[in-house]
């Protein structure tokens, strides 16, 4: 058993947590958002309900999003009983470490013991391990991921986290009822996706190891007067947008991942960080960050809760 002293004495990391590695999934069946209130509306057997109909039509319509990866009616996959996407990396070559800390993030249900220990049965990870459990946090729990992650990787040199996401929101289905019809909101945003990242701090050249991204701080704040769910959307989107007074061109890869995938809860950042690397090196930009040094990603969700996480990209040329 380690001593009093050798605690102590641990070493830190060096520098800022980045990370290191992303990879992202969804289920192959997708539904196009033009058709869904249709689709919707037959299968629950509600096309009675004339009127609302129209106005889920109409809701679908205002969403901005195109199509929606969902897994098939009546199957519920369990984020527990499959791998995870495997992180890819900026040199696209195997890391050597393996992981210290595993943060496993789902809104999608709860199991005891919980999807992180099917994870670390799964990968055959060192059952030692230090696990952390997210359930029912919402859509800003991409950023809590990232913020928690950073304190474990910054905790001692070395050390290396595993984050996933998993929200199969397909569970959230139901039919539609003029007495709840605020949930129509919520069939026409939410869709299935999964992501997966490791964060480390001081990248190991031989373990050829390359950040995407440091993460330089991160905090969250829970607004005053603000109790209640959150409808996660365009909305958000077109709000942030005006108040801080955003150049278009700033959130399209934003929007560009609500119009491809809806709404994935808690995966969506990460997607969007993913996105932002992959593109600024194919339109050749200097950085991983479209060519900028610094950046901001918000995480919303319910509370009303907010993420926020600075992060440095990283030269490309």
């Amino acid at each position: 058993m380690p001593s009093l002293k050798s605690f102590e004495t641990a070493p830190r990391a060096d520098g800022f947590a980045s990370i290191l590695a992303i990879g992202r999934a969804n289920p192959e069946n997708f539904m196009e958002q033009s058709t869904f209130p249709d689709f919707f509306f037959r299968v629950t057997n509600s096309d009675h309900f004339v009127d609302l109909k129209k106005k889920f039509q109409r809701i679908c319509d205002r969403t901005a999003i195109r199509k929606r990866k969902r897994s098939p009616l009546g199957r519920y996959p369990s984020s527990a009983r499959r791998p995870p996407p495997k992180p890819s990396k900026s040199g696209d070559s195997p890391s050597l470490t393996s992981p210290t800390s595993i943060i496993f993030c789902t809104t999608s249900g709860m199991d005891l013991p919980g999807a992180d220990y099917q994870l670390v049965k799964i990968l055959g990870l060192n059952p030692n391990i230090e696990r952390v459990m997210l359930y029912q946090q919402g859509c800003f729990a991409g950023g809590t991921t990232l913020r928690l992650a950073k304190c474990l990787a910054e905790s001692r040199k070395g050390a290396r986290v595993l984050v996933v996401c998993a929200e199969t929101t397909t569970v959230l289905f139901r039919a539609p009822s003029e007495e709840h019809q605020d949930d129509l909101v919520t069939q026409a945003l939410f869709a299935d996706g999964a992501s997966a990242l490791i964060i480390g701090a001081d990248p190991i050249e031989e373990a050829k190891e390359r950040a995407s991204f440091v993460i330089f701080s991160t905090s969250q704040v829970l607004l005053p007067d603000s109790e209640g769910a959150i409808g996660g959307g365009r909305a958000i989107l077109d709000q942030v947008e005006e108040r801080v007074g955003l150049k278009p061109e700033k959130l399209r890869l934003s929007r560009h991942v609500l119009a491809e995938y809806g709404n994935m809860s808690s995966v969506c950042v990460h997607f969007v960080l993913d996105e932002m690397r992959k593109t600024s090196a194919k339109e050749g930009k200097a950085t991983t960050g479209e060519g900028l040094e610094w950046g901001v990603l918000f995480g919303f969700g319910p509370g009303l809760t907010v993420e926020t996480v600075v992060l440095r990209s990283v030269p490309l040329i």
